[in-house]
């Protein structure tokens, strides 16, 4: 670790209580007194209080760390429960930053949590970094992973990665100086919409605690020194299994972040590179039409077909009275022999599919197919608040 936490632990002392709380560290030759002066002495800023963010949170709280930074700008849902331990019922509505300061000072009192209740981007991102020694990524979007690794390799800090869904995750440490970084795995983020998020696709509920677990495992060893971290190496764990693989990342020559002759000398725009909004971008203003006026054309009978692209599972969640499920990777076979002038509304959770579908039957030779904005998400808040949203 850097010489600043080095130095920082040579000046800091453990209390009474601090050498009780940690006792079963003190005992244990690898962390001793001097690991638990670099644990307390040690800053980490977790990107997501969410799924991952959540034990790794209060296992490095419980472990000793001493400044938490948590950075998250979304507030508790009930559909987060499942799975984002740190937070409870009586929380729905908070700032998810507050719900787990509060539960980190409950646990250590004498934990600094420093709470950045602000979307990461690249305007804010290298100067919330190079506050900590450490950065562990909870997002769950390719847009903030790219950010987290491009800004940790120009300034030099060990980037603990986790990610989930379904039934699998995946965890690593990329650390430039010492090995690859997360773009030497992944050069270029998959096409927009090719790979769902837990809120399309659903995650088991343990799985994010046994990423984070990792990621919270390897936060520590990074700060004491101590054993061999995952850098250079992708665990990838099967949770239906119940088995891990290993895979070997060797350091990309030509990686525009952290290779031989980097072009990354500050963020980019990383809506672009992932793909962003592209599809909803790709259509005409006309294209694009608003809850409101998806019900005004309802009320008047004006004759149409409301698509549901999304999956069975979401459809048994929560659906829109008269429409007809199609699951976006059947849509194509679906509606082959449909008229092509036929009024077509698509629409998905928030808007992301339906635009992507909407591109697709323009291809195809309709005319008239219409995005719905905001997805069902927003036609429930506006008319129909009594189904669960998720």
């Amino acid at each position: 670790m850097s010489r600043e936490l080095a130095r920082r632990a040579a000046e800091r002392t453990l209390s009474k209580d601090e050498k009780s709380r940690y006792s079963r560290h003190l005992l244990l030759p690898e962390v001793g007194g001097e690991g638990q002066r670099k644990l307390r002495s040690a800053r980490v800023l977790i990107i997501g209080a969410g799924g991952l963010g959540s034990p790794v949170a209060l296992y490095l709280a419980a472990a000793g760390v001493g400044t938490l930074g948590l950075a998250d700008f979304d507030r508790v849902e009930a559909s987060n429960l499942q799975r984002q331990i740190i937070h409870g019922h009586a929380d729905v509505g908070r700032p998810k930053v507050d719900s787990a300061r509060e539960r980190i000072e409950g646990l250590d009192p004498g934990v600094t949590v420093t709470v950045h209740p602000v979307n990461v981007t690249g305007e804010n991102a290298l100067d919330l970094i190079e506050q900590y020694d450490v950065v562990v990524d909870g997002s769950d979007n390719f847009a903030t992973r790219y950010l987290v690794n491009d800004c940790c390799v120009l300034l030099n800090k060990p980037n603990v990665h986790g990610s989930v869904f379904r039934f699998e995750g995946q965890a690593s440490v990329f650390y430039a100086p010492h090995g690859p970084c997360y773009r030497c795995l992944f050069p270029e983020p998959p096409p927009p919409g090719h790979m769902p998020n837990c809120a399309e696709g659903g995650v088991l509920g343990v799985l994010p605690g046994q990423i984070g677990l990792i990621q919270a495992t390897e936060t520590i060893k990074l700060i004491l020194g101590v054993g061999r971290t995952l850098v250079g190496r992708l665990l990838m764990f099967d949770a239906l299994g119940m088995g891990f693989e290993e895979l070997k990342i060797g350091k990309w020559r030509d990686c525009p972040a952290c290779g031989a002759s980097p072009t990354i000398t500050e963020p980019i725009d990383y809506q672009v590179f992932c793909g962003g909004d592209a599809a909803a971008e790709a259509l005409a203003p006309d294209e694009h039409l608003s809850v409101t006026a998806l019900k005004e054309l309802r009320d008047q009978g004006v004759d149409h077909v409301l698509v549901d692209v999304r999956s069975p599972g979401e459809a048994d969640i929560c659906r829109i009275a008269g429409s007809r499920l199609i699951p976006q990777r059947k849509l194509a076979e679906a509606v082959g022999d449909w008229p092509r002038d036929r009024l077509l509304v698509v629409h998905c959770r928030s808007g992301v599919r339906s635009a992507e579908s909407v591109v697709a039957l323009k291809e195809m030779g309709f005319t008239r197919a219409r995005s719905l904005d905001g997805g069902i998400l927003a036609w429930l808040a506006a008319y129909d608040d009594e189904q669960p949203a998720y």
